[in-house]
C-alpha cells in the first residue's frame, strides 16, 4: 500500500482516509487490489491497482466497469474520481473506452 500512496502523491493525489477494500466483499478472486480514498476536498476516489505479466485488453476493460459497478452498490454511494493504475501494457482501444468514461490511467513499467 505504501508504493501506491507515494505513486499517487506523486500525481498529486492527496488523502485523508485510504483503505482497502476485500475482493471477497466484490465476490471475485482476480489479482486485483482496489482502494476507496477520501482527498482532501472530501471526494471519493476509487483506486484499481492491477499487476499482470499481460497486456491489459478489451475484455479486462469490461471486468473493471462490472467490479466498480459491485463496488458502487457495496458502498452504496457514487465515486467523484475513477483511477486505474497499471504494472503492464495497454490497448489503445481500452485506454480510449476508460478516458470516455471518465478514468484516469496510469502505467508504471
Amino acid at each position: 500500500m505504501k508504493n501506491i500512496v507515494e505513486f499517487l502523491h506523486d500525481k498529486g493525489y492527496l488523502f485523508k482516509k485510504l483503505h482497502k477494500i476485500d475482493n471477497q466483499l466484490l465476490n471475485t478472486k482476480k489479482k486485483i487490489e482496489i482502494y476507496e480514498g477520501v482527498d482532501l476536498k472530501s471526494n471519493y476516489v476509487a483506486i484499481f491497482y492491477i499487476l499482470s505479466k499481460s497486456r491489459f485488453i478489451l475484455k479486462n476493460t469490461q471486468e473493471i466497469f462490472s467490479l466498480y459497478e459491485k463496488l458502487i452498490k457495496a458502498r452504496e454511494h457514487n465515486f467523484k474520481k475513477r483511477v486505474l493504475i497499471l504494472n503492464s501494457l495497454i490497448c489503445s482501444k481500452s485506454k480510449i473506452l476508460l478516458k470516455e468514461n471518465k478514468w484516469k490511467t496510469y502505467v508504471t513499467l
